[in-house]
């Protein structure tokens, strides 16, 4: 085999790390799922926050926060992946450019999958929680730290800090722009927070594994050839 393997993209001081967050934030998805199934109210804690309305921000902020809605729906969001796929590719990153797709739909599809099990709705019948727009923007958030860590060569401590402040910075935005609309409740964007935090990194580790496992094969079949 010729060539350098393609760098991981989970980097190896950050797997135990990024797989005991993922673990309590997964956690944190379940409890909430558990405390909230069939409510069509919010909660105490949402109310502490916000009582969600359809005019919870007046002009201008309101129309920043249909920006940030936009890039959380369909076009928006397929733009985003889009641009980051591209990123990744032209940094010869294509382990990051799969996560971006790998990542990204996993962590959307399961805020789906949760939404019809949990049943909680907000404004008559529609399903709220976990929030598929903080998922989304979260978890774009976590690859493209990751992808910056590789790069940087960052250490334990920074890599980590990194990840969740990214991951912090792009959830609470998208977040506040959901609540501020009425679109969610508070704690169905920390739902939707976390699902990208449980998701994300179980799905960098996959992706790594099989990348390593191809590989392997690759090299098994050319020694074999040359024997």
């Amino acid at each position: 085999m010729t060539g350098r393997p393609a760098p991981a993209v989970l980097p190896p001081s950050l797997r135990a790390r990024l797989g005991l967050i993922a673990a309590l934030a997964a956690l944190v998805v379940v409890v909430l799922g558990v405390l909230y199934a069939g409510h069509s109210e919010p909660g105490t804690v949402d109310r502490w926050i916000i009582q969600p309305t359809a005019d919870s921000v007046r002009p201008p902020w309101r129309s920043v926060a249909l920006a940030m809605d936009f890039w959380g729906e369909p076009a928006g969001a397929a733009t985003l992946v889009v641009a980051t796929v591209t990123g990744c590719l032209l940094l010869r990153r294509p382990r990051a450019a799969v996560l971006v797709v790998a990542g990204v739909g996993m962590a959307v599809g399961t805020t789906t999958l949760l939404k019809h099990l949990v049943g909680r709705t907000i404004h008559g019948d529609n399903l709220s929680y976990p929030s598929g727009h903080a998922a989304l923007a979260t978890s774009l958030a976590l690859v493209v730290a990751l992808l910056v860590i590789g790069r940087l060569g960052l250490g334990r401590t920074a890599g980590t800090l990194l990840v969740l402040a990214w991951a912090l910075v792009a959830g609470a935005a998208m977040g506040w722009a959901q609540v501020a609309l009425g679109a969610h409740y508070p704690t169905d964007v920390l739902g939707g927070w976390c699902t990208a935090l449980a998701v994300v990194p179980v799905t960098a580790w996959l992706v790594d594994r099989i990348a390593d496992r191809q590989i392997d094969r690759t090299a098994d079949a050319g020694r074999r050839e040359r024997r």
